[in-house]
């Protein structure tokens, strides 16, 4: 007759050595878990396909003799592939954890020689390491900030292959007419050449993100290619024209805050070059009716190609009660200020009006214009002392 088993002293175990140990789900889950946390605030979505990587990798065509810079390297999935290929990369982390771990990834190897980590935060450094490519598994809150840091740059690099969530990277590809065509398409392909390389999705990343993810190759414009043109005026411009880029251009330059700022800069740049101000060919050549035009109409009322916003518009127009619609139509018209408005702001008002139909661009839409427009009509308002750099 067999043994009864008893429970033994002091509650321990009656398992032998050799047993199966029995763990809850838990505790396993946290055993197959990662070293530490990824913070979202960061943008830490970790790129675990290794074919991507290899393409992004593949896409910068590397050269034994360049020196790349990679921003947000992570756990050094795209690093190690870029680290075989080049000089020298230069990883800029703001998360020390991922800096020591992709520090511990190479330790030992040939490649730890290669790599210089530095911790920070990119876009707040005052400028980017001289480098002939950059790479990023881009954190989506610094995608803008990135590009226009490194389109500043007095030698940007080569090249950049860059992640970006997929509507940013659909805008930076966009062409004039597209729904997405902003200034950000116009500034980009101005200062570079933008291609679409491939489509991510979201199950090559861990954690996945809530979007789908594309990678853009970036050629930044050199040397004689580089546009003679000051970034802050031709962004200036932008600025303003794609404030509502659905509206005529004549319409975007109607706002009394647009007509102040122009007001402004033309007064720093009469007392620059010693210019009496008023004293202008342009100054009572543009009639009062046409200088008083409503900053929030558009006078094109002819266009085949509406787009969503004015649809809208016209809905709204539509549901909108009788009554209101009587009393909109019998408002009174607008009683002229008690204050006379100043020489100078006539003037500038003519100026502005003048430049855009010596253009012919005063009754064409932002997103229909293409960079060679833009650079005409920023040309005609350097010639008439209106600049827009603030």
């Amino acid at each position: 007759m067999g043994k009864i088993k008893t429970p033994r002293r002091g509650g321990a175990s009656s398992s032998g050595p050799y047993d199966r140990k029995q763990t809850s789900k838990p505790a396993a889950a946290a055993n197959n878990s990662n070293i530490f946390k990824f913070d979202k605030d960061f943008g830490q979505h970790i790129l675990k396909n290794p074919g991507i990587s290899d393409a992004i990798v593949e896409k910068a065509y590397l050269k034994p003799t360049d020196v790349v810079l990679e921003v947000g390297p992570g756990t050094g999935n795209i690093t190690v592939r870029a680290l075989e290929k080049c000089k020298k990369l230069i990883a800029v982390e703001l998360d020390p954890r991922m800096g020591a771990e992709v520090t511990k990834r190479v330790q030992g190897t040939p490649l730890a020689k290669k790599l210089e980590i530095i911790l920070g935060d990119v876009i707040k450094m005052p400028e980017l390491p001289p480098c002939d490519a950059l790479i990023s598994n881009t954190p989506y809150q610094i995608s803008s900030p990135l590009i226009f840091k490194m389109l500043a740059m007095p030698n940007p690099p080569r090249v950049a292959v860059l992640m970006f969530q997929r509507e940013f990277a659909k805008r930076l590809v966009a062409k004039p007419g597209d729904a997405l065509y902003s200034r950000l398409s116009v500034n980009v392909n101005f200062w570079a050449t933008c291609k679409h390389i491939m489509k991510v999705g979201k199950q090559n990343f861990k954690p996945p993100p809530k979007v789908e993810s594309d990678v853009v190759r970036i050629e930044p414009h050199i040397g004689s290619a580089r546009p003679n043109i000051a970034f802050e005026e031709f962004d200036g411009l932008l600025r303003i024209a794609f404030n509502r880029k659905n509206k005529t251009l004549r319409a975007s330059f109607a706002p009394k805050e647009i007509l102040s700022l122009c007001e402004r800069n033309y007064k720093v740049y009469c007392a620059l070059n010693n210019i009496p101000i008023g004293e202008s060919a342009a100054e009572g050549a543009i009639d009062d009716e046409i200088m008083d035009v409503d900053a929030d109409m558009d006078v094109d009322g002819n266009d085949d190609d509406v787009q969503i916003d004015d649809a809208e518009e016209e809905d709204e127009e539509e549901d909108m009660p009788t009554f209101f619609k009587e009393a909109n139509d019998t408002k009174d018209e607008k009683t002229p200020s008690r204050n006379p408005k100043s020489k100078v702001a006539v003037v500038v008002r003519a100026k502005i009006n003048k430049i855009l139909e010596s253009t012919d661009l005063a009754d064409k839409r932002s997103r229909q214009c293409d960079q060679n427009d833009f650079l005409r009509l920023l040309l005609a308002f350097h010639e008439e002392g209106i600049h827009f750099a603030s």
